[in-house]
């Protein structure tokens, strides 16, 4: 019944894709009334170093409802190799392999991820977005990653309304939490054309969360207000105490909403001279449910495949849905979080720079202290031939953590080298050369003297 329904519907939305712009066709002359929706950003290379959509008067007329289907392909070759020196590390089976065995790993192809993107013009100046991840690391079945619903009008009649719409934009639904700039610039499943790297950073701060979101924008100058409900899914169960054995640790049981801050300048010089900084702040005081998901809310899973993975559970090999947060690293701040982050953006001609600091603080609900991490991140990008078809980068990506039951902080740093070419704006071909190590990890956790190193290259389509 649910694989015959996914095929229906989506059987449906093609057929609508394809016969609503046909329908318009004696409407309008626009050809770009029949390409995209308004207040959108592209999903090809039309859509780099974007960020929030633009308010910037669009052109495109509303003459009844339209559907847009888009999509991202990735296909990935690796041959990366790893090693730690920890402890219980040996093993030439699952059966027989000791706790800290790393996944035994071989160059090949990994499996196409794919995403399906669904945009709407439901009224004029009112979209509705739904993306679809077909296939992904984490889930190899069709799922839902989210949806909302954005107004950049409102159906009221009167100056004020108007006014205020010219500069303010609202999401409603379960959306891509607007933290940082980083988020924008990371892979997402099968949309990767967007990233001149094969990862985002090692703290990966991206989640999909139920909640609201108001960006204004004025003269270069945007700030958003977001609250939403700090948690993956939604959650009604009753929430427990934060429990060791018959200790009670935190007796706070409250969910309670995470708000979200951010607000910068972005400002256009010259058509190929701009600077943006922003600043943002992510806060949740306590979540007793089933936990915060700001540094574990990616679903579909790392472009590093099975990289500083253990191998075995239980005197059995793990699945592969199970490792898809290789070369990640999570704090673990699921019952409390105050995090921090800005982010700086320059380019010139085709030279690019995009820096990240951020600095967070929280703990899980059997922790009585709050711990602190850091992590900075710098990448360059240079862009080059007609249209900027051809590029290359370096990125450096430093994070400092403390962890439960640790003296001494630990660090991971991570070197990577890369190169593109757009062969239309739609295909992107890429690689890179990644070098990882992690440092001061005690020798009876798998990271413990671990580093890996080799390159990665990915075929890539959007639209």
């Amino acid at each position: 019944m649910k694989k015959q329904f996914i095929k229906y519907t989506l059987t449906a939305a093609l057929l609508a894709g394809c016969v609503l712009p046909f329908t318009s066709m004696a409407q309008s002359s626009d050809k770009e009334f029949y390409l995209r929706p308004s207040y959108w950003n592209p999903y090809d290379q039309r859509g780099l170093n974007l960020f929030e959509t633009s308010k910037l008067p669009d052109s495109i007329p509303f003459e009844g409802p339209r559907m847009r289907i888009g999509a991202g392909f990735t296909q990935q070759f690796q041959n990366i190799k790893h090693e730690n020196t920890a402890l219980n590390n040996s093993g030439t089976t699952p059966a027989n392999s000791g706790a800290n065995k790393l996944y035994p790993v071989k160059p090949g192809f990994m499996t196409a991820q794919a995403n399906l993107f669904l945009d709407v013009q439901l009224a004029d100046g009112i979209r509705l977005n739904v993306t679809n991840y077909m296939s992904s690391r984490h889930h190899n079945e069709f799922w839902v990653k989210g949806g909302y619903i954005q107004f950049d009008k409102l159906p009221f009649k009167g100056k004020f309304w108007g006014d205020l719409m010219e500069i303010a934009t609202i999401k409603v639904g379960h959306t891509e939490v607007n933290y940082g700039d980083a988020h924008f610039r990371r892979p997402d499943g099968g949309q990767t054309i967007l990233s001149p790297f094969m990862e985002g950073n090692i703290v990966d701060a991206f989640a999909t969360e139920i909640g609201g979101e108001i960006i204004l924008q004025k003269k270069g100058f945007f700030g958003v207000i977001s609250m939403t409900n700090g948690m993956i899914k939604g959650h009604i169960d009753t929430t427990t105490p934060g429990q060791v054995g018959t200790e009670i640790i935190d007796a706070n049981v409250k969910r309670n909403p995470s708000f979200i801050v951010k607000g910068g300048y972005d400002k256009t010089f010259a058509p190929r001279t701009r600077a943006r900084i922003s600043g943002s702040l992510y806060h949740n005081s306590s979540n007793a449910g089933s936990g915060l998901t700001l540094y574990s809310g990616d679903r579909t899973g790392s472009n590093y495949q099975n990289i500083m993975e253990t191998w075995a559970s239980n005197g059995a090999a793990k699945a592969s849905t199970s490792l898809f947060s290789s070369g990640r690293f999570n704090p673990g701040f699921s019952k409390k979080i105050t995090a921090i982050m800005l982010n700086g953006f320059a380019k010139y001609q085709g030279l690019e720079f995009f820096g990240t600091f951020e600095t967070a603080n929280g703990r899980t609900k059997i922790e009585r202290e709050d711990r602190n991490m850091t992590q900075l991140a710098g990448e360059v990008i240079y862009r080059f031939a007609a249209n900027e078809q051809l590029y290359v980068g370096a990125r450096y990506n430093t994070v400092s953590s403390e962890l439960v039951g640790y003296t001494e902080k630990v660090k991971i740093n991570r070197t990577s080298l890369a190169a593109g070419w757009f062969v239309t704006k739609n295909v992107l071909m890429k690689a890179e050369y990644v070098m990882q190590d992690y440092n001061n990890f005690k020798n009876t956790d798998f990271r413990n003297g671990g580093k890996f190193k080799g390159y990665v290259v990915e075929a890539v389509v959007g639209f």
